[in-house]
């Protein structure tokens, strides 16, 4: 099964160095599970030339927010509902998350509590994991008809499933420490809150769920779905 992954920003050297980019982290994220992997840095509009031209899609994270004004936030917002009307599976981590939020018709908005940063603790269908965060945007609408399956006290929609369409975590499983570590040495002046940069340092020492929402990822790839009107 061929992953195409759409690239919405990418790191600064400094941090590649440590984990790779985003597609390097999906990919590990991912391993083991018999997919290949293509990437497009959607951000520089290189976008793929059909949504057929994958099996599956994934959306990464970006530095950008999901309602400024670029042409290609729009285009991949058509990219993305193109895809749920032909069930061409996709997946949206972080900025994904809220693209494809948007894009099927919720609300993204800053969080009036700020930066979300380091080790979270989200309640899947009444199951605690801990994932790794870094983000001040969160959908605070979910779209018609889209089910919410995690949430915590700052974050009502941490993930959401449209259905066989679509799946989308807020959180960054493909985050380890390393990532975290490098997020806070080189961007808490961004969060400007020393008690969460504290929280997250602390958070380094202790374990997060990647591999179950890996997991969860790919099964939702492999799952058997019909285009609209196959029967």
């Amino acid at each position: 099964m061929k992953i195409g992954i759409l690239m919405c920003g990418a790191f600064p050297e400094q941090l590649q160095e440590l984990t790779g980019d985003y597609d390097a982290m999906f990919q590990a994220l991912l391993s083991g599970q018999d997919f290949t992997f293509e990437s497009y840095s959607v951000f520089e509009n290189e976008f793929p030339n059909s949504v057929d031209d994958c099996d599956g899609w994934l959306i990464s994270g970006s530095r950008f927010g999901v309602y400024e004004d670029h042409d290609w936030i729009g285009r991949l917002e058509n990219f993305v509902r193109e895809a749920v009307t032909v069930a061409r599976p996709i997946v949206g981590i972080c900025f994904g998350h809220q693209l494809i939020a948007q894009a099927l018709g919720g609300t993204v908005e800053k969080y009036e509590g700020g930066w979300e940063v380091g080790r979270k603790m989200y309640e899947f269908g009444g199951v605690e994991l801990p994932l790794n965060a870094w983000h001040q945007d969160q959908v605070v609408k979910a779209p018609e008809g889209a089910l919410t399956i995690a949430s915590n006290a700052t974050c009502e929609h941490a993930a959401i499933i449209y259905g066989d369409r679509a799946f989308t975590v807020q959180a960054h499983p493909e985050f380890g420490a390393e990532m975290i570590e490098g997020l806070i040495m080189t961007r808490s002046d961004q969060v400007g809150d020393l008690a969460k940069i504290d929280a997250a340092l602390e958070g380094l020492e202790h374990p997060v769920a990647n591999e179950i929402l890996g997991d969860q990822i790919a099964d939702f790839f492999r799952s058997n779905r019909t285009r609209d009107g196959e029967a």
